[in-house]
This record gives C-alpha cells, structure tokens and sequence, in this order.
C-alpha cells in the first residue's frame, strides 16, 4: 500500500486528489489521511439545502463541499480526522464496510478503545458515533472514507448540520448531542490529533507493507487544477442538487411577503410572490428577473443591481429582500 503524506486543509484538493487516485492513478492500493478547516461535506446525491443549516454556516464561514460518495453530512474541523482508502477491489466489496473499517478499528482498540462497527456505516464507542463512512466504486478501483472525531467541537457540529428527525428517531435516541462523542474522551492518556493519526498510521505499518509516495510536481497541479475548476465551484456544491420546492414567509414594514419557488440545479425554476403588502409595480415583472438565477447572495444581488425592490416592497431594501430568498 502506498501512504500519500499531505497536509491540504481545504476539503476541495482532498476530493480532487481522491478523484485523481480513484480513477487515473496506477493501479495501487493507497492510504492518506487528512485535517481540514470547519467545513460541512454532504453526500454526493444529497440536496445541499436541507442539509446544511446555511445562516450559521454563512456567519461562521464554514466551507460546505460535496464528496465523490454517497452517504449523509458531516462537520469537519481541526478536531476531526479523516482517512482515504483507495484500493483495487471485486465488486462483492462494495458496501463492505466490514472490511474497509477493520484496520481503523484495529487501531481504536490497541488505544483500549472498545470501537466496533454498527449499522451501516458508523464506527461507534459506546453505541455512540465517532465515525461515519462512505464509499464510491468506478471500474474496479473502490474509494472508502471516513470520520474520526477526536476532539471536534459539538456545538458547531450541532448548529451546522441540519439532522432529520427521521434520522434520530429511528436510532432511539432524543437528539444529535446524545448521538455522537469524541474519541479522546475515552483515551487514559490523550494526545494531539497529529500524534493520534500517527499512531493510525503506525499501527496500518505493522499489520502490513507501506511505502510513503510522494507526488510529482505535475500531478499535484493536476489535482490543484482540478480542485479549483470543479470541487470548489458552487455548481458541484450546490447546484446538483435534486429539484425542490421551497417557500419563505417573513413580516416586514410593508407586510407579509411570502415566496413560493421551484429550484432546479441550485437555479429558480419557477417562482411566485404573495402577501399583504401593498405595491404600485408589476409582480410579474420581478418574478420573471427571479427565473433563471442561482439561489445565492452573489447572483441574487447581480441580477437585482438595477432594480429597486423598495418599489416593489415598500421600504424593503435590496439586501433585506436577498435574505429573506436565502434564509432558512
């Protein structure tokens, strides 16, 4: 196995390297692992919106990025480590978390960590998640990742995502806090996440042969490239996500202003405008600038640069109104 030693703390060169590893890379097995800033990732079939609480995430500055994998949200910070398995496999190892999970469960429990795996896809101490994993499979080659929280911060993790009570309930349990820990508060004697992700490593050498590789200069600017142009374009991270309806009401100076719209690819398909204002300007006119634009802050305010909405919407600014659209 060939272990790829890189520190990028920006999830979007994690997934383009994990890209490049999945589908162009010589046929190897690999291992990396990685640490990044107070990100939110979602699966890659989820709608972005209804998993991320965007308020919060927009006024922490929390990154949001869409993996290559299946599977639901997860917070990332620098308490959280992740790790990259991408291996030659057959196809009956697809969904074998089983398998793809054992080494890092190995690894828990040399720290006298009694992890096993639960679920589906959920490494857990104590029936409570300190891992969740997910996988992608392309011809031959299968990409298996996971969580490991160490010593992330619940609070943001909690306010960040947005759980379904489905989720919840069908676990038994009455909310997120209860759900998840930390690894290092099973630890006798803890350490840094650094020192926590050699001994992972350490412990990955003695139960079999790795080689460190280093990147070429070539191929770490084909990944960079490929994190710029496509893992970090809003397009991948929000505007693939499925159709969906949504509605927003809020009471302003001029009234009740409540917003029907139909979003396709992350764009406003279709949308009508109701409430108990007052107005002197044609409706119809705003909702056909509205088709068409993305649903965030930058298009939004683009489009709208021209016209004033306190024409539409007595004393309601353009920035009050580009808001409310986005709002939760």
């Amino acid at each position: 196995m060939k272990y790829i030693n890189i520190d990028y703390k920006v999830p979007f060169y994690n997934f383009a390297l994990e890209e490049y590893l999945l589908t162009e890379a010589p046929e190897e097995d690999y291992v990396f692992f990685y640490i990044h800033i107070p990100s939110i990732i979602v699966g890659k079939f989820q709608n972005t919106i209804e998993e991320v609480n965007k308020d919060f995430v927009d006024s922490e500055n929390i990154l949001v990025a869409r993996r290559l994998s299946g599977g639901g949200a997860v917070y990332h910070d620098s308490g959280n480590l992740n790790f990259s398995f991408v291996q030659k496999v057959v196809k009956s190892d697809v969904n074998n978390f089983a398998k793809f999970t054992q080494p890092v469960i190995g690894a828990l429990n040399n720290l006298g960590i009694n992890a096993m795996l639960s679920g589906r896809n959920d490494i857990v101490v104590d029936d409570r998640k300190i891992s969740g994993n997910a996988q992608c499979y392309k011809n031959g080659r299968l990409l298996h990742h996971g969580t490991l929280l160490y010593n992330a911060d619940m609070n943001y993790l909690i306010r960040a995502l947005k759980v379904k009570d489905l989720k919840i309930q069908s676990k038994g349990i009455k909310s997120v806090r209860s759900r998840v820990a930390n690894l290092i508060d099973y630890m006798d004697t803890p350490m840094d996440i650094y020192a926590f992700k050699n001994h992972l490593l350490n412990y990955l050498r003695q139960t079999g042969d790795i080689e460190e590789l280093v990147l070429d200069d070539d191929v770490i600017e084909k990944i960079e490239r490929r994190a710029m142009s496509h893992f970090s374009t809003w397009d991948w991270n929000w505007g693939i996500s499925p159709k969906y309806e949504t509605e927003k009401t809020a009471k302003f100076e001029c009234g009740i202003i409540n917003v029907k719209m139909n979003i396709d690819k992350g764009c406003i398909s279709d949308v009508k405008v109701f409430g108990d204002f007052f107005t002197s300007e044609d409706l119809g006119k705003l909702e056909g600038l509205l088709v068409g634009v993305k649903l965030n802050k930058e298009d939004l305010t683009n489009k709208l640069s021209s016209t004033d909405i306190g024409s539409y919407f007595n004393n309601l600014s353009n920035h009050e109104f580009i808001e409310f659209l986005i709002s939760q």
